[in-house]
């Protein structure tokens, strides 16, 4: 029964012959009309859009690919959809794309390589023709199944010299060099880290600790997270580098202000001022980092500059435009506020 009734379903779809024939023209011209409205007339440009609306045609767009070799789909893959940092600079990517004519096809990874392995393999199965990461480092499979693709890819929110094709972004060793840098510049001798399970933020602790102790400041406390930045799990983390630690006084460089956030809450909780006793530096400059209290001194990175960037250098790269900047480092910027 079931494959009966796919088979009426499939009997019943509109096809380019019938647009045509609504029309008054040939499918070779619908077909024209669809691939390319600059070779048809306005007049008969204008019949065959009608007779599409009347009708509810649904091009073919495996089809269209497979005559042009042109899918018009690009692909992204993001660690967290609904983590605002990356969500920011993906929605000015898909924007900048569909204004060229691109539809986007987007995924979320996580930050286990194997999850981004089988999802560049899925992605590259419906033959899209750019694809954007989110970060540099990948499987060897990936990296693989990417070099064979011989498609255009960006990868995006981190620097390497030898990107798999293009690559926009910053340093996360330099941004937690440079936090180590202000902190000990603000006259402070003591820190903690507070980071999340993402290599990129362990690069930025790592910098952020071998700096500021060669800077002469005492050895970094640190309290990693096993999962993904959430205000509670700041909270968690203060009580364990206050309770199991004995962190009292210093300065604290988070991996994210979601973390940075918690603790403002924390520390509130326990009576904690910030930054008299404890201050606080996160990494992001989310929307409500300027509204918190205090608010929150941060790291802010240009996300919708990085998203636009990323479209414009994906789009040259498929004009076949072989002069394009391989790598692009759009850098960094502290933003001091009140909680250091």
């Amino acid at each position: 029964m079931g494959q009966d009734r796919d088979t009426r379903n499939a009997n019943k779809r509109v096809t380019m012959a019938a647009v045509g024939r609504m029309a008054g023209v040939s499918q070779v011209t619908v077909s024209r009309a669809l691939s390319d409205p600059s070779k048809v007339s306005p007049d008969t440009l204008r019949r065959i859009r009608e007779a599409i609306e009347v009708t509810g045609f649904v091009p073919n767009a495996i089809a269209g690919a497979l005559a042009s070799n042109k899918s018009r789909l690009v692909t992204a893959l993001i660690p967290s959809i609904t983590n605002v940092v990356y969500s920011t600079f993906v929605r000015s990517f898909s924007e900048h794309m569909r204004g060229a004519g691109y539809q986007i096809l987007l995924s979320e990874t996580g930050f286990a390589p194997a999850e981004e392995e089988a999802l560049v393999a899925a992605h590259l199965s419906r033959r899209p023709d750019g694809m954007l990461l989110t970060g540099i480092h990948h499987s060897a499979q990936a990296r693989r199944l990417l070099l064979g693709a011989g498609i255009p890819v960006v990868e995006v929110w981190d620097l390497t010299s030898s990107p798999i094709d293009l690559c926009v972004g910053f340093s996360h060793t330099d941004a937690g060099r440079a936090v180590a840098e202000f902190a000990r510049k603000k006259g402070y001798t003591q820190a903690a880290t507070v980071t999340a399970a993402d290599e990129r933020a362990h690069r930025r602790r790592s910098a952020f600790a071998t700096q500021f102790e060669a800077l002469g400041g005492q050895r970094v406390a640190r309290a990693d997270i096993d999962g993904a930045a959430r205000i509670g799990e700041g909270r968690k983390a203060l009580r364990h580098l206050l309770d199991a630690q004995g962190f009292a006084r210093g300065v604290i460089f988070c991996s994210s202000d979601l973390l940075a956030h918690g603790i403002l809450v924390e520390a509130q909780v326990r009576g904690i001022r910030i930054p008299d006793d404890i201050a606080v530096i996160g990494f992001g400059d989310q929307d409500y980092a300027a509204d918190v209290h205090p608010a929150l001194t941060t790291v802010r990175v240009d996300r919708d500059a990085l998203g636009n960037r990323a479209a414009e250098q994906l789009l040259a790269r498929l004009d076949n435009n072989d002069l394009v900047q391989p790598v692009t480092d759009l850098g960094f910027e502290m933003i001091e506020r009140e909680s250091c």
